[in-house]
């Protein structure tokens, strides 16, 4: 026991070492996607070319998801952390080979069918531009262009799940930051119209990948096409993908049930589909930060904690993963729920993006929040059932999400316009984080959950109170400066405000995450 004990607190470093890797690149890719949609924003505002780009870009990420970055963390990671142990560098290389060629056949034949069909896929996507001749056919144009990024996406994703479960993060990580640069510059350059947004998202899907090759052959990857097409386990990397895929089909059919409805501009309003768009890249800013990195950097360990048949360390590190992530996560949602209409103007507000857009997207933010630690709790809760090679459950989970999503918007969406569909979108990730959290604890056992708890309650006080101070403080800071200049102001003391008084009502409340923090900072844990 004390073997374990004392191995538990040196996996907890590691991974914070790593989630620190990813969430320091995540943080730079953030703002730079933040610069992206100011850009977008300020160019198209909330209407044709912004809703033309927001759906024309979620087709083909649709794809990418099924085949690529989620379905790659649930079963590439496990597989070919485990096979690295077991097998020789040679083995696992043509592995890695054999997995590629299969990807490619793939991944070639969804991109031409992609293309071929965009107008239908367009159509299903997002009924309300049926009655705007020219947003559809916008739209369809912008994602036939745009398609190939299927392609150049999931190889992104198939590298880095290599170099994950290689344990390198850092390249992978910092990857992404080259597509939104690619898109600014490229926009910027070309101005309105789909050739800069169109250009951008291919440029930049070719150096995501670019960037990767050098550190895989670094690494011993060495490229046989199209020479092997089957392996034994590489039949259990795709037997694991498929519920996989399907859970993440799921899941972006759930963001595209925001899009469909958001579309219906009678109901809802003009300019819906963009105003859920830019309300959910900033719910997107925090889950990258903290819980994204923090899942994938925990992954590689929880796969080999499930090799334990007590499971005693793979409890632990769940525990400490959701405390640390609702720790994050709880003051970033009461952040954007007291400051939503502040962070919207601040950072979108202008030129087309007029105040009804401001006014839109910010009730969108407010309601999307609500749901923000179920989204964060989800993603730990994912990685844990991958490493126990179940991905099933997940599945099963995104699919419940997805009739309550549907079922809760028609409820809400009429009283509540386009915030309605984001607090369904909310209610439903929080009974989907409930499903899993049981579901979990009755396959393993018990991991902490009474801790987890008072851990959640109490970090929910000092956000609470921390969401009252940064309220207070923006109301009373408004007439110091007028302007642009004075939005900047106001919002960055409030949010100044709210982070130290955080760390003061941590330490009223008695949240034990902050003293681990202040621990680790200052090294003197052991």
């Amino acid at each position: 026991m004390s073997t374990d004990k004392s191995a538990q607190p040196t996996s907890h470093r590691s991974v914070a070492r790593s989630a620190g890797i990813i969430s320091v690149a995540t943080l730079c890719s953030r703002i730079l996607g933040f610069a992206r949609d100011i850009v977008i924003a300020r160019l198209f505002g909330t209407y044709v070319y912004a809703q033309a780009f927001v759906v024309a870009f979620r087709i083909p990420n649709l794809f990418r998801d099924f085949v690529g970055e989620g379905a790659s963390n649930a079963a590439l990671v496990p597989v070919f952390s485990e096979y690295h142990l077991k097998h020789t560098k040679e083995e696992f290389w043509e592995l890695a080979n054999v997995v590629l060629n299969i990807l490619l056949v793939v991944l070639s034949t969804i991109t031409i069918l992609g293309i071929i069909f965009s107008p239908v896929l367009v159509r299903l996507m997002a009924p309300g531009f049926i009655s705007s001749p020219e947003k559809l056919e916008i739209t369809i144009r912008l994602n036939r262009i745009i398609f190939p990024f299927v392609l150049l996406a999931c190889l992104c994703a198939y590298s880095m799940g290599i170099l994950n479960s290689l344990k390198h993060f850092a390249v992978p990580a910092f990857a992404p930051c080259l597509l939104n640069i690619a898109i600014i510059v490229c926009a910027g350059l070309f101005g309105e119209g789909i050739t800069g947004l169109a250009s951008g998202v291919l440029i930049g899907g070719v150096l995501q990948l670019a960037i990767q090759i050098p550190v895989l052959y670094k690494k011993g990857f060495r490229l046989h096409l199209f020479q092997r097409f089957r392996h034994p386990a590489a039949q259990t990397i795709f037997r694991l993908m498929i519920p996989r895929a399907a859970s993440s089909c799921i899941y972006q059919l759930n963001n595209f049930v925001d899009t469909i409805f958001g579309s219906l501009s009678w109901i809802v309003g003009e300019g819906g589909v963009a105003v859920l768009y830019f309300s959910y890249r900033l719910i997107l800013f925090p889950l990258g930060i903290f819980s994204t990195a923090l899942s994938q950097a925990i992954l590689p360990a929880f796969s080999e904690h499930a090799l334990d048949s007590n499971h005693d360390r793979l409890k632990h590190g769940l525990s400490w993963g959701l405390r640390a992530t609702f720790f994050a996560i709880l003051p970033a949602s009461a952040g954007f729920i007291v400051l939503a209409r502040p962070i919207i103007a601040t950072l979108f507000g202008g030129g087309k993006f007029d105040a009804a857009s401001v006014q839109s997207t910010a009730g969108a933010l407010l309601f999307y929040s609500v749901g923000l630690f179920a989204y964060a709790g989800t993603k730990i809760l994912q990685s844990c059932f991958f490493a126990l090679k179940d991905t099933r459950t997940p599945a099963k989970a995104a699919a419940l999400s997805l009739v309550l999503n549907v079922i809760f918007i028609v409820v809400l969406m009429y009283p509540l316009k386009i915030g309605g569909i984001a607090l369904a979108t909310s209610i439903s990730g929080i009974i989907a984080f409930l499903f899993l959290f049981f579901v979990l604890k009755k396959k393993i056992g018990d991991f902490g959950s009474a801790g987890i708890a008072v851990s959640f309650y109490r970090a929910l006080g000092a956000s609470a109170c921390m969401g009252a101070v940064s309220f207070l403080v923006v109301q009373k800071s408004g007439g110091l400066a007028a302007g642009r200049l004075g939005e900047v102001i106001n919002l960055s003391l409030s949010l100044g405000a709210g982070m130290v008084s955080y760390a003061a009502f941590c330490y009223i409340f008695r949240v034990r995450e902050m003293h681990e923090l202040w621990l680790w900072l200052t090294r003197r844990n052991k």
